[in-house]
C-alpha cells in the first residue's frame, strides 16, 4: 500500500484545516486505515482516528472536533479537523495495515504502511 497525505500548513488556533491522503495498492475494504500525529520534540506518533471494519475510532482529545471520512472511489481518506488548538500542531500520518492483522488501528506499533507525513501548524 502507498500512501500519500496532503493539506498540512500553518492556521490559526480556533481554525480549521482538512488533511487528504490517497492510497494505492489495496481497495479500503481489505485495511485498516488512520491518521497519527507526531508532536514537536517528541519522536512517538499517537494514533488521532482511524476506520476498520469495525468502524471509526477516534482519540479522546480529538472526539468531537476530528473527523474521519473516505471517498472510496478515489481510496482518498479525510481528516476534518475544526477547532484547532496548538497542541493539534505536528506531522499528521497517514498509515494502514491489512485488515484483520492488528489489535488497534490506532496503535502505531500495529500499522504496516506509513506515507510520508504533512505538516501541521496552529499558532496565534
Amino acid at each position: 500500500v502507498q500512501l500519500l497525505e496532503s493539506g498540512g500548513r500553518s492556521v490559526k488556533v480556533g481554525g480549521s484545516l482538512r488533511l487528504s491522503c490517497t492510497a494505492s495498492g489495496r481497495n479500503f475494504d481489505d485495511i485498516a486505515i488512520g491518521w497519527f500525529r507526531q508532536s514537536p520534540g517528541s519522536d512517538d506518533r499517537e494514533g488521532i482516528g482511524c476506520l476498520s471494519t469495525s468502524g471509526y475510532e477516534y482519540r479522546e482529545s480529538v472526539k468531537g472536533r476530528f473527523i474521519i471520512s473516505t471517498d472510496d472511489a478515489q481510496k482518498t481518506l479525510f481528516l476534518q479537523m475544526n477547532r484547532l488548538q496548538p497542541e493539534d500542531t505536528g506531522v499528521y500520518y497517514c498509515a494502514a495495515v491489512p485488515e484483520g492483522d492488528y489489535n488497534s488501528c490506532l496503535q502505531p506499533y500495529d500499522m504496516d504502511y506509513w506515507g510520508k507525513g504533512t505538516p501541521v501548524t496552529v499558532s496565534s
